[in-house]
């Protein structure tokens, strides 16, 4: 049991009644309560606790009816340890998704105008609108023993972190198509494990959400669906848009086998499906006024499990340490803080790294003052983990989104010039020399010019080819095989770096090569 809880992360989903060639013989009433105490000792040795997730009776030749039980075995989360999943929350405009997100974290109902979304927003103007224009984070935990734990009983951030042992990171981004390079950047830098993709049952897919949809797809984040304002409309439509999304997501290009969610059985079955096998999509369908089958997204969101094992996240952490820098705030009485994801390595408090490429492609020196994870302090961040760090006096003007701290010793690779593979999604025309576009890699974002097109002089839509790229401002931090993404207007591509053609910096008068990647011309 000890060893797999450590390689689910702290939890582990365990089969009372199967055998071990997986046929399903049962225990009877008896012999499964003597189970039951059994597996609850040995929790209890290794400092977890059980919650019966469902209960089946199956038809085995005897006259006594038989069970099989499925039980989660979930750790008490020591050290800060919990178990941390980030699920990106997609649609259109109005389908739903603060609301939503507002239900789930404050633990009461809407009352149909938009008032659980109100502590969600950031700005002024998103109140007065009622639409999401920035990213904003909403967490929602749950304790060892599957309850819900979020901002009713006015708890605090602080106190939801303590008392859950798994803590589900809500990324609310915006629906409206003025703000795509948002929701993108948010997709890209944020490094979801999940997304949700919300679509009312009033208007069916519309507006952005076909695009939302091939933006999850592009960038091969798993999703599941939420169909929300059920009570507004008639069995009739809700069934209708149900069919609409099924019809999508079985098409060539998607390939998804749809499971309409209907009972808790149903929602065990498609989280623990849904992350074995990326084809399988969840449908659910809820309404944030009446609070219909909300418990079902819970209990799915309870079970779902974290798509790496302990051993990736260990690799990882072995590695030097590399900080995404995604966001830049001024707090008072602490100086400059960053928001972002570790993406490898540990940073630890007081930690001195080096933060950069500036316009110029130097890296600074920095130290480390203290680290928030969640809202509350934390001395240890480990790789995958999103935080802030407090940076004191450090000026906040020589900053930007899209920079990296790293170990002073990890000799950064940073290129203005870079190659890579692509697939022009959708384009109006032709795709030529000189075009310009919006990049998009991890937490990059800058506009490059096509230098060159590999053995092709224009592409059309649908096509591949080998292109290099020039960024026209400033040099980036990029890797080869980097996920990439980019835009212009109506113009949509994907693809991954292939080579970077590498800058040497001067850093406090130190001539620095750095590595390989050099492209010949």
């Amino acid at each position: 049991m000890k060893w797999r809880l450590q390689e689910g992360r702290g939890e582990a989903v365990y089969q009372i009644g199967v055998e071990d060639n997986g046929l399903l013989v049962g225990l009877s009433e008896e012999e499964m309560r003597a189970s039951l105490k059994t597996l609850r000792r040995m929790a209890e040795k290794v400092g977890a606790d059980i919650t019966v997730l469902r209960e089946r009776e199956v038809d085995y030749d005897s006259d006594v009816p038989r069970k099989i039980t499925e039980v989660l075995v979930r750790k008490v989360p020591d050290n800060q340890q919990f178990l941390d999943l980030r699920v990106a929350v997609l649609g259109n405009v109005d389908s739903g998704k603060s609301t939503l997100l507002g239900v789930l974290t404050q633990g009461e109902l809407d009352n149909g105008r938009g008032r659980a979304r109100l502590n969600l927003f950031r700005h002024l103007h998103e109140i007065q609108s009622g639409r999401t224009s920035s990213i904003s984070f909403e967490i929602l935990g749950f304790n060892s023993k599957g309850e819900v734990v979020n901002y009713s009983d006015s708890r605090t951030a602080e106190e939801i972190c303590e008392s859950s042992s798994k803590m589900i990171t809500f990324i609310d981004l915006a629906g409206h198509h003025k703000y795509l390079k948002t929701t993108i950047f948010g997709l890209t830098s944020y490094c979801p494990d999940f997304a949700m993709l919300v679509v009312s049952a009033n208007t069916g897919i519309a507006g952005t959400t076909r695009e939302h949809l091939g933006l999850a797809m592009a960038l091969k984040v798993p999703f599941f669906i939420v169909i929300s304002k059920v009570d507004l409309c008639s069995k009739a439509t809700v069934e209708r848009t149900v069919k609409q999304l099924e019809r999508i997501l079985k098409q060539p290009g998607c390939n998804k086998l749809p499971l309409l969610v209907n009972s808790d059985d149903d929602a065990v079955t498609a989280a623990q499906q849904f992350a074995q096998s990326p084809n399988i999509t969840p449908i659910f369908t809820l309404s944030s006024v009446s609070g219909e089958n909300l418990d079902l997204l819970k209990v799915f969101l309870n079970i779902l499990p974290p798509l790496t094992n302990s051993k990736e996240q260990e690799e990882l952490m072995q590695q030097l340490t590399e900080f995404q820098v995604d966001e830049i705030y001024t707090v008072p009485e602490v100086g400059t803080v960053v928001g972002g994801t570790l993406s490898s390595g540990i940073c630890r408090e007081g930690e001195n790294l080096v933060v950069g490429p500036t316009d110029d492609g130097k890296f600074l020196r920095l130290k480390v003052c203290s680290i928030q994870r969640n809202r509350s302090a934390c001395r240890v961040l480990r790789a995958g983990q999103a935080a802030t760090l407090a940076l004191g006096p450090f000026d906040r003007s020589l900053l930007r989104k899209g920079m990296v701290m790293v170990s002073p010793e990890m000799n950064p690779t940073i290129c203005s010039v870079f190659e890579a593979e692509i697939v022009l999604l959708f384009h109006a025309t032709t795709f030529r020399k000189g075009f310009q576009v919006t990049v998009h890699v991890g937490n990059v974002r800058q506009t490059a010019i096509v230098e060159k097109i590999h053995g092709k002089d224009k592409l059309r839509t649908g096509e591949k080819a080998v292109v290099r790229f020039r960024f026209i401002k400033h040099p980036e931090y990029l890797k080869i095989g980097a996920k990439l993404l980019f835009r212009e207007g109506v113009t949509k591509g994907i693809g991954h770096v292939t080579d970077l053609q590498a800058i040497t910096t001067k850093e406090n008068g130190l001539e620095e090569s750095l590595g390989p990647g050099q492209l010949n011309f």
